[in-house]
């Protein structure tokens, strides 16, 4: 099968995504670079930290209060969830939100081990009322939204004043448009620069912001 796979990858540089989580894609991914490379192909695997990195780091690093709200908008499989629920304790609250019935059923598992309500909603209308969260969560969210302005303003309206926003990815961005196919622009949501005006178009002010070559993080306070 990985030979037949193989040949079907067209001739020149290309770059193919291995897409899921756990062990099977990681190791069907090592085992297709290995085909590749012994056909005569030369193949790097960008692993980046996706299989490893839960996002408990960040929460960490972010300093979410204990006894708060947090909701892990784009919650994917929930992994999370656990580090979420270390952050604000026992009497806290944790909200795993996101877009499909399926993706929920995926992170139910570690929803509820974590002690998380899984809520169906869309990141661009969340069904929370103003100011109600004292955190937010988003790890890989913010280039999938159409309008990053309009979303950004969105996650401002169900954050207290003082409340955090939290953005992460378990890879760097170079590596992650890599895997995609495509090379970082300047103009890119995440870069620097347009991440500062859009959190500050939209009620945030940015505290913090490393884009590392092996993991994504920036921190925003919300504004009165």
């Amino acid at each position: 099968m990985l030979c037949g796979l193989a040949g079907l990858i067209p001739a020149g540089p290309v770059s193919v995504l291995v897409d899921g989580s756990g062990e099977q894609p990681a190791a069907l991914a090592a085992r297709l670079a290995a085909t590749l490379t012994a056909s005569g192909r030369p193949c790097v695997r960008l692993t980046g930290m996706d299989d490893a990195d839960t996002g408990a780091g960040a929460v960490a690093r972010a300093g979410i209060r204990r006894g708060g709200v947090v909701i892990d908008v784009g919650c994917g499989t929930g992994r999370a969830l656990p580090a979420l629920r270390q952050a604000v304790g026992s009497h806290g609250a944790v909200i795993a939100a996101d877009l499909t019935p399926a993706m929920l059923a995926t992170a139910r598992p570690q929803a509820t081990a974590a002690r998380a309500a899984l809520v169906l909603a869309d990141a661009r209308t969340l069904p929370f009322a103003d100011a109600s969260a004292d955190a937010l969560f988003a790890a890989g969210l913010i280039n999938h939204l159409p309008d990053p302005e309009a979303g950004l303003g969105e996650l401002a309206r169900v954050t207290r004043a003082g409340g955090l926003l939290v953005l992460f990815h378990p890879s760097g961005r170079a590596a992650l448009a890599a895997r995609h196919g495509r090379t970082l622009t300047p103009d890119e949501p995440l870069s620097g620069g347009p991440l500062t005006r859009l959190t500050l178009a939209t009620g945030w002010q940015l505290t913090a912001y490393d884009d590392a070559a092996d993991h994504f993080f920036a921190l925003a306070s919300r504004t009165a």
